[in-house]
């Protein structure tokens, strides 16, 4: 069996062969698991879950394996591939097929998809055409999100507090510098709207351009299952700043930070009205720059990409006229 990519404590190594041996174990007398088999590591999460690539009968799969709150949720995944399947089994824009559910073992197996990671995609096109994934990305988001869309009221403490634990974890202090400046815009630019009212809706809850595979002009989201409903704008921004962040801008147009036609892609997509494309999105991108701590083995290259990301993000802060 392959390797994991990236570092893997020994504890969560054993882990993950603990539950291989207890699959292999069970998929040797559970008729269910017939013909299911694991080949290689993709990745390891320590002391989160350990994603390994296989088959079910004569069908690639991928295996997830939970291991911390194994049950719970392997439990919540399964229920969020079924109701997201039955919206998002055909046509450009799919979920993965679920295949297999072992709650015993924390565990779910997908059907895996074909395609190529967005990003890749994004940076193999010709510089005119890169823009063009822009659109299809956010419309993707939007059926995921459609049918559950809500509206509440707006609530911040626990976002401030989210960002309070990021910034005690920052380990660079090219980009610790400028969080300081990013959150009191965040708290000016929130402050006159804190009693109104925003969208939320199940979210992904990691949706990156990786997590979404290109097939020709169908789109496939991997790694959803996030199940909590969060305000619509926390997937948009994580789309947006991580690309930003290691310096892709699709369009070449920089707005607070991120891909400007992205941006607009966003607002058209969920149909944005004026506060939420001027606030709470903008709001959001500074949340994903203050939760999302970069590794303290970074490149060089990447901390400077990353730092300018940061302040182009600010200067469009200021701008802003709540």
């Amino acid at each position: 069996m392959a390797k994991p990519h990236g570092p893997s404590p020994l504890p969560d190594m054993d882990a993950m062969m603990g539950l291989v041996q207890a699959f292999e174990g069970l998929a040797a007398k559970d008729p269910m698991l017939t013909g299911a088999r694991l080949s290689d590591v993709i990745r390891l999460v320590p002391g989160k879950r350990a994603i390994l690539s296989g088959m079910v009968g004569e069908r690639p799969a991928i295996f997830r394996f939970y291991i911390e709150h194994a049950e719970a949720n392997a439990r919540r995944d399964w229920a969020e591939l079924q109701r997201t399947r039955g919206f998002m089994s055909d046509g450009e824009y799919q979920v993965n097929a679920p295949l297999l559910h072992v709650p015993e073992l924390g565990l779910v197996v997908v059907a895996r998809a074909d395609g190529v990671p967005l990003m890749e995609r994004i940076r193999a096109a010709e510089a005119a055409q890169k823009a063009n994934f822009l659109n299809p990305a956010a419309e993707w988001l939007r059926k995921y999100t459609a049918p559950s869309e809500d509206l509440t009221e707006v609530r911040l403490d626990g976002w401030y507090k989210r960002i309070e634990r990021g910034m005690a974890r920052q380990r660079h202090g090219a980009l610790r510098r400028a969080e300081a400046a990013v959150l009191a815009e965040l708290k000016r630019i929130a402050a006159p709207h804190e009693t109104g009212q925003w969208r939320v809706a199940v979210s992904h809850g990691d949706f990156h351009p990786n997590n979404l595979l290109a097939d020709g002009a169908r789109l496939t989201g991997i790694d959803t299952g996030g199940s909590a409903k969060l305000p619509i704008y926390k997937d948009m921004a994580r789309f947006l700043s991580h690309m930003a962040r290691r310096g892709l801008i699709p369009s070449g147009e920089v707005r607070i930070g991120v891909d400007a036609q992205g941006l607009d892609a966003f607002a058209r997509a969920f149909a944005l009205d004026e506060v939420e494309r001027n606030i709470w999105l903008p709001f959001m991108l500074g949340v994903e720059v203050l939760i999302r701590i970069e590794a303290k083995a970074l490149s060089e290259k990447r901390i400077r990409k990353a730092a300018g990301f940061y302040d182009t993000l600010l200067d469009g802060l200021r701008d802003i006229r709540p």
